[in-house]
């Protein structure tokens, strides 16, 4: 009997292991920048190349493995079922994920996930789908958008799902944005914002990138430029924070574009970014003075994350390198493939690091690069993935607060947490619980002008609960910091009536009166839709404004982004104010003015195709190869490809637009009379054994049509012509060799 008794005791006591095996990965090959420590809080066999994760609130992480992509130099089986979104836990709380439970399977090429509003947002193109969570399983799926991602391939197809501040998701490589309010869906447009990833700082504004450029962003809240269907803001929005796009590598990676001139050193070092991707604002309140709200960006082609240094104005945001010569994170392991980084909601910064061999998706996979990877059997690199934790020495371990145990006074007390994570959940949970407990702490909190992070959370708090009073905002407008103001102005405009006129002309009034450059650029976004109620009173605080900032093109673009049902009528004034005529403001409304008349929108409203039967293999390869640059209507994306509407290599040089096509293209260009970046290069289509002379046929027939008024087209045979007709360099012509070989 004791014999009996001991043996299921030894099981009982085996059965509750409170210690787990987990694998041990070596970092001797990674250099961090001194007072922070690096660990591994996940690898394989738990997970398999990771790209995106987010947080619960009890400190799990959840990741999206895209398993399917380039698991070969050809790119085989992409299309399969293969990807999953997994819950990773510490199940004995010793900072490491020793357990993998898997919430969704059979997913092709997962790439975004958020937990929102009780449940998962995910995208797994081309649809974006919510679904409710219960007991860790899916439950009450939903399609939120069944066009989310239906062009591009996975480099170019959007993704990030980033709840802001202002209770709208936000995604980089796609113009929509999308709430959930009620139960109810909605999507709306916005700014098309860079490449591959997306984050926002305390204020509300967002950061973005795209390959070649390692920081983009915006000077200003979200949509403030782009409420005008019929204006196209040329500052303020999709701006380069930092010319520098020097990278300073351990060791000589690599890359793609190795081949062309100036792109590595005489080290063989790369100098610029290549595939930059991945940025973060720092908000979690741990690493030491200096780093708070600094971007961290990905550079996965040299295994390695930069650090760049935010200042702030009024009406823009400028970045900077925090070095020369070093970065803040970097390593000589080429399987080290950073793609995202995360605030968590213990403070610390997660790297997520797909751990790849070859990230360069096969349709622009050079010869070069793949040669060089076969050699050093990068393509062997598979079934890794692995999240890092970057954290500042000294600095004790933060308990993980669980939020959805807290109270209500609990949680709005976290809204001045340091952790901007711990606000950002604290208020979504707020909204979501409907909890209008906690309003009288709310308003309460709207009075503390020493802690102006809580009152911006408050007063979305409030906005997401339908709480928020004009009177409240009135009060934030007159007595508020200016960020809290400017907030406040923002959100006044829910309540531009002809009742409240009177009420807003004297709350303007002292705004203006206050001489702050940063509220006087949001009262300029707002003037001109309060102006439809009465012109008389808002016009001349209009022209007002447009004076004192003549010389800044970003308040004049703000007045006509408020501007779209007044127009006529405010630019019929100005002709009555002599030092207004022919100004910025005075050209920018003749132009919009002109586009509406033409009913030509800014392309994000657009619903319109470009002009083409969409039956054709013209047009299916070009919105899968071509749109995700120089988008699907052909106005091109700033920042990234020029517009195809109206250049002459589409109208009249078609030889040349088939040399383009086949070998590429890299700049400087000129495209109806603008210079383009000399940075950027288009890669070539030659090397890609899918695309026969006939598809490239068949893009240009289809683009000829589209976006010139003379459609017209180049015979296969002369596409096969063609393809012998290298560049000096052997890839990418430029526009000098264009003219040289053809003739202009």
């Amino acid at each position: 009997m004791r014999l009996l008794l001991s043996i299921v005791l030894l099981l009982f006591i085996a059965s509750c292991k409170t210690s787990y095996d987990e694998p041990e990965i070596s970092l001797d090959d990674y250099t961090l920048e001194e007072g922070f420590s690096l660990d591994v809080v996940a690898s394989e066999p738990l997970l398999t190349a990771p790209v995106a994760i987010d947080f619960d609130s009890k400190g799990r992480i959840w990741v999206a493995e895209m398993t399917g992509f380039m698991v070969n130099l050809e790119g085989d089986d992409e299309d399969l079922p293969s990807g999953s979104i997994k819950i990773l836990e510490d199940l004995d709380q010793d900072g490491v994920m020793d357990h993998a439970k898997t919430f969704l399977d059979s997913l092709v090429m997962p790439r975004a996930l958020a937990l929102v509003y009780g449940g998962l947002l995910y995208a797994e193109s081309p649809n974006l789908w919510f679904v409710e969570i219960k007991d860790d399983k899916p439950v009450n799926r939903v399609l939120v958008d069944s066009l989310y991602a239906v062009v591009g391939n996975p480099e170019h197809q959007p993704n990030g799902l980033m709840m802001n501040v202002d209770n709208w998701i936000y995604n980089a490589k796609s113009n929509y944005r999308y709430q959930r309010k009620n139960g109810v869906w909605k999507k709306e447009p916005t700014t098309q914002r860079g490449q591959w990833g997306i984050s926002h700082d305390n204020f509300g504004r967002l950061y973005y990138n795209n390959n070649s450029t390692q920081l983009l962003g915006d000077h200003v809240l979200p949509n403030r430029l782009t409420r005008n269907k019929f204006f196209v803001p040329k500052v303020g929005v999709d701006e380069r924070l930092t010319k520098d796009q020097r990278v300073y590598p351990l060791h000589a990676a690599s890359v793609n574009r190795g081949y062309e001139k100036g792109v590595l050193d005489q080290d063989s070092l790369l100098r610029n970014v290549t595939a930059a991707c991945g940025p973060l604002v720092y908000r979690g309140g741990t690493f030491p003075e200096g780093y708070d709200q600094n971007v961290f960006v990905c550079v996965p082609e040299v295994n390695l994350v930069k650090r760049n240094v935010l200042s702030f104005e009024a009406d823009r945001v400028v970045a900077k390198q925090a070095w020369e010569g070093k970065e803040f994170l970097a390593s000589t392991d080429e399987g080290f493939r950073p793609v995202n980084l995360s605030n968590g909601p213990d403070g610390n910064m997660y790297v997520v690091d797909m751990h790849r061999g070859v990230i360069q998706h096969y349709a622009f996979l050079s010869p070069y690069l793949k040669k060089i990877s076969a050699q050093k059997k990068l393509d062997t690199i598979q079934n890794y993935g692995r999240i890092l934790r970057v954290s500042a020495k000294g600095q004790a371990a933060k308990t993980i607060p669980d939020l959805e145990t807290f109270s209500t006074s609990q949680l709005v007390a976290a809204l001045k947490d340091t952790n901007g994570w711990i606000r950002d959940r604290a208020q979504q949970i707020l909204i979501h619980n409907k909890d209008v407990e906690a309003l009288p702490q709310l308003k309460n909190m709207l009075g503390d002008n020493d802690s102006p992070l809580s009152q911006i959370h408050a007063l979305y708090v409030l906005e997401g609960l339908d709480e928020l009073e004009f009177d409240m905002l009135g009060d934030m407008v007159k007595n508020g910091r200016p960020n809290v103001a400017s907030h406040a102005l923002v959100l006044m405009e829910g309540f531009a009536s002809a009742q409240n006129v009177s009420k807003a002309e004297q709350i303007f009034k002292e705004a203006v009166d206050r001489n702050q450059p940063m509220m006087d650029l949001y009262l300029s976004t707002t003037l001109g839709v309060w102006a439809q109620y009465d012109q008389d009173v808002f016009f001349p605080v209009i022209y007002e404004l447009s004076q004192k900032y003549s010389d800044k093109k970003i308040y004049q673009e703000a007045i006509v982004s408020g501007a779209e049902e007044v127009m006529p009528a405010l630019k019929s004034g100005m002709g009555k104010l002599a030092n207004l005529q022919d100004s910025d403001l005075d050209n920018l409304l003749a132009e919009t003015v002109s586009r509406k008349e033409n009913d030509k929108q800014n392309y994000i409203y657009s619903t319109r195709i470009a002009r083409a039967d969409s039956r054709t293999n013209g047009a299916v390869l070009f919105r899968q190869i071509c749109a995700s640059c120089h988008s699907s209507s052909g106005e091109g994306i700033n920042g990234l490809a020029p517009p195809l509407v109206g250049s002459e290599y589409i109208s009249t040089h078609l030889e040349q637009l088939g040399l383009i096509i086949l070998h590429g293209l890299k700049g400087p260009l000129l495209i109806n009379g603008e210079i383009y970046d000399k940075n950027h290069q288009m890669p070539g289509l030659m090397y890609n054994t899918d695309i026969t002379d006939k598809d490239i046929s068949d893009i240009i027939s289809y683009v000829t049509n589209a976006f010139s008024v003379k459609p017209k087209g180049l015979k296969p045979e002369k596409i096969k012509e063609l393809r012998n007709a290298k560049p000096k360099a052997g890839i990418g012509y430029t526009e000098e060799e264009l003219y040289q070989t053809l003739g202009k």
